[in-house]
């Protein structure tokens, strides 16, 4: 029954609003009511899907703000195989984005958020394959667990469980491994394991949101047969927030900055279908909830609760919200005496901050470091201030649950409106844990992250240890409360800024290439950047390669004086005489210790800054490329590393501004080369494509990387028509066919051959034109299985003197990855001009 508390405890805590916020939340007396409303609301509903942006945030907003109900999101993946609008970051470090941005948007519109293990490892065109490449019965259990953990009456699927092959493989499996898991998630003889942290338990009724769109037309949904779906006026206007549902949907909505998903909000009435797949289906169909008792008598003993928080509800003084206290307090009292753990432990926590909210009860824990290293001693500030004129006292405080802190613990008072601080010291354990995203401490596969600890699964961030302990005593009824330890700082221009507290390693280390390219015997340097956690530490670098390479000098000695200061160890590299891929990894020495981590620091103004700790390693290829020496303009689209690519091949890359586009400064280049999407985000260029197109009549070549084929910032991107589609090869090992064999990107500098597409990562390419001029020759062919021959990953055609080419092929994921057939075929496309 222990491990039950403390699970129910972390799960709460972690997916708290007011945890989630580095910042305090300073709920005025509407954001108080709103809360005491859903306090006395025991019902909940879980929203599944397989990706942030699936759900539907009118729903969720819906569901959370006019009913009441707690309203969860399940996301089976945290989106990392998806395309990055706001710059470089892909895979891991992407899915670390969308997951705070999904974080950010649950703060928004109310909802609670959860992940699977599920590993998002890109499009995928139909869900066997999605659940071959996913482990289905680990994913399952995690659908299961998410179940059995939150408890929901009410389980809403984003997709239609029944028609695979229509949509992504991953949405159509997200509603199977759902209708699935809605059984057994009541069968003891099912993920076993499971059940010494959690019960069983059986959800009410199943759905599946479906709109219009599902039909493929308003009019064929207009005259379907209704009679098994819902429909929901999801229009509500909160009078007391000024917003209309869709409005607070819309600025969740906009959180998904990554994937360019910003909303503009509505007003007026709105519908909201959803059809009902399991279950029991309610005879009220404008009740979602019937037949489900929602109120504090679904519980024993929860009508004494109940009769004290529904009199707090309709007595509250929204001048005075302190007058409620002393009913919430022994509403908190009898709570904690409820068999029921799993609503004693949620109503529990919503109702002393409740409490909090009510006395302007302020509590906080900072330091003047962001980042520290374990076995290092914190100063930790603390304030503590009740802002009403209740009584209470300051029954203790202490760093929470695994270490100590120095000195004596006293009661104080609180008295109204006079602030208590104190600085305190933390001495963190030598093993206390790094910051990181938990799901990446391990090695997972190309479909699943690796978690082991059963009771960190699901969870949708970073778990921070460094925290402090509030005790607070009103009414001789002692209501402790926990504040995570956070970094504080003044900005001159955006004022008080919160960013979380980081534990890291003693020294970092980063390789400064991700990839290296040995084109022939000659050696290569190689530096490596170290970044010192803390004061005065001194040890040696090497790198790690296997014995057919040779690295000098074998060891470099270092010292650096302050933390955060860094230096660089610069090493030869010589490649083995045969063709062949390595990982070159870097590895600190300090005395008896090791460290091979590189600290990757993610920071966009929408979310709190994120930290990363991968291997400190780059990628080595001992490959036959042939290049001409071409200068190349490139133009950054939505954000890529290629140009890094490109450099590392040897050619002479200028990031170019499309402001600096003249045909004087174009003289200067052999090649114009577009970033993925450039026609998609760069508005510039729809009055600069002129230009670009005299440069490739006048001799040169023009390199355009994929768009989507919604709003491009210009009709003639192409010189000749062409249709941009959603085609796709998603299958990386797909065989591909040569359409014209003779053709000079085929063969000059370098001969292409089918050994060229192996080992592609992720895809082979997306957004392929589907209709072309015939100016244009396709050079490649190639399909998913059970699909008919998508020819247009490569396109080119002669325009005046000049080669104009559309690629479709996901350079910008192979490249970083260091595949080499891309590189070759690349040197190719950059040389047809010669």
């Amino acid at each position: 029954m222990q491990k039950l508390y403390l699970l129910l405890l972390s799960f709460f805590i972690a997916f708290s609003q007011s945890v989630w916020a580095q910042q305090p939340v300073k709920p005025n007396s509407v954001d108080i009511y709103h809360q005491i409303q859903k306090l006395n609301f025991l019902g909940s509903v879980l929203y599944i899907a397989a990706h942030p942006d699936d759900e539907n945030t009118r729903l969720i907003s819906y569901l959370s703000n006019d009913k009441k109900a707690r309203t969860a999101y399940l996301s089976l993946t945290r989106g990392d195989g998806g395309q990055n609008l706001i710059g470089p970051d892909l895979r891991e470090l992407l899915g670390v984005i969308r997951t705070q941005e999904l974080i950010e948007a649950r703060k928004i519109d109310g909802g609670e958020q959860f992940f699977s293990r599920a590993n998002d490892f890109g499009f995928s065109k139909n869900p066997t394959e999605t659940l071959q490449i996913w482990d289905k019965n680990q994913v399952l259990s995690d659908v299961v667990w998410a179940i059995r953990k939150f408890q929901p009456d009410i389980i809403i699927n984003r997709f239609d469980h029944r028609s695979p092959g229509t949509t992504h493989g991953h949405h159509t499996a997200s509603a199977m491994l759902s209708m699935e898991a809605f059984d057994l998630a009541s069968d003891a003889n099912q993920f076993q394991n499971q059940l010494q942290y959690v019960s069983t338990w059986q959800p009410k009724r199943v759905f599946f949101n479906t709109s219009w769109w599902f039909y493929g037309s308003q009019e064929k949904f207009k005259v379907a047969d209704k009679t098994n779906l819902i429909n929901l006026k999801i229009g509500t206007y909160y009078a007391a927030l000024g917003k209309s549902n869709q409005e607070i949907a819309a600025l969740s909505r906009s959180r998904h900055q990554s994937q360019g998903f910003g909303s503009t909000g509505t007003r007026g009435e709105e519908d909201e279908y959803i059809e009902f797949l399991k279950g029991e289906m309610p005879k009220d169909k404008t009740n979602l909830f019937e037949g489900i008792d929602t109120t504090w008598n679904r519980i024993k003993g929860g009508k004494a609760i109940g009769d004290i928080l529904y009199a707090v509800e309709k007595n509250f003084d929204f001048k005075n919200p302190a007058a409620s206290v002393a009913e919430l307090v022994k509403a908190y009292s009898l709570i904690e005496t409820l068999e029921d753990k799993h609503w004693k432990f949620v109503k529990l926590e919503e109702i002393k901050e409740i409490i909090a909210a009510c006395t302007g009860l302020y509590l906080e824990a900072v330091t003047d470091v962001q980042e520290i290293t374990p076995g290092s001693t914190l100063k930790v500030k603390w304030e503590a201030i009740n802002r009403s004129d209740i009584v209470m006292n300051l029954k203790g405080i202490g760093a929470v649950p695994v270490y100590k802190h120095q000195g004596e613990q006293k009661i104080r008072p609180l008295q109204t409106n006079v602030s208590l601080t104190e600085t305190i010291t933390l001495d963190l354990p030598n093993n206390f844990d790094l910051t990181n995203a938990y799901w990446l401490n391990q090695t997972g596969t190309n479909g699943m992250y690796r978690v082991d600890n059963q009771e960190n699964i699901g969870l949708p961030d970073v778990i921070r240890y460094a925290k402090v302990g509030f005790w607070i005593n009103i009414n001789d009824v002692t209501i402790p409360y926990e504040r995570n330890v956070v970094y504080k700082f003044n900005d001159d221009v955006k004022g008080e800024v919160y960013q979380p507290l980081d534990i890291v390693p003693l020294v970092t280390s980063s390789v400064a290439e991700k990839v290296y390219i040995f084109n022939s015997d000659r050696s290569k340097t190689v530096s490596v950047k170290i970044k010192a956690g803390k004061d005065n530490i001194s040890g040696n670098a090497k790198l790690e390669v296997p014995q057919n390479w040779k690295v000098t000098p074998t060891e470099i000695p270092f010292t650096i004086d302050k933390k955060g200061q860094e230096t660089v160890a610069v090493f030869t590299v010589t490649p083995s005489s045969e063709a062949s891929e390595i990982s070159i990894k870097s590895v600190i020495t300090i005395g008896d210790r090791e460290f091979d981590k590189e600290k990757i620091d993610i920071n966009y103004s929408h979310i709190y800054k994120q930290m990363v700790l991968k291997t400190a390693e780059a990628k080595a290829i001992r490959v036959k490329i042939k290049t001409k020496n071409e200068k190349i303009a490139y133009l950054m689209g939505a954000g890529d590393e290629v140009p890094k690519s490109l450099t590392q091949m040897g050619y002479e890359v200028t990031i170019l501004k499309p402001e600096e586009i003249s045909a004087e400064r174009l003289q200067n280049f052999d090649v114009v080369m577009t970033g993925i999407r450039a026609y998609n985000v760069v508005n510039a260029l729809a009055y600069k494509q002129r230009l670009l197109l005299d440069f490739v009549q006048n001799g040169k070549t023009m390199i355009v990387q994929y768009n989507t084929m919604d709003e491009l910032v210009t009709k003639d991107m192409s010189p000749f028509p062409l249709k941009i589609s959603r085609d796709r090869v998603t299958e990386e090992n797909a065989e591909v066919r040569f359409l014209a064999p003779n053709h000079p990107v085929l063969n000059y500098p370098n001969k292409i051959t089918a050994d060229d597409f192996k080992g592609w990562k992720q895809e082979q390419g997306l957004y392929y034109p589907s209709e072309w001029d015939a100016n244009f020759t396709p050079i490649l062919s190639a399909n998913d299985q059970g699909e008919k021959p998508k020819n247009g990953a490569l396109l080119v055609a002669k325009y005046g003197k000049g080669n104009y080419v559309y690629t479709g092929l996901s350079f910008f994921r192979e490249l970083p990855e260091g595949v080499p057939g891309a590189f070759r075929l690349l040197a190719n496309i950059i040389a047809l001009g010669k």
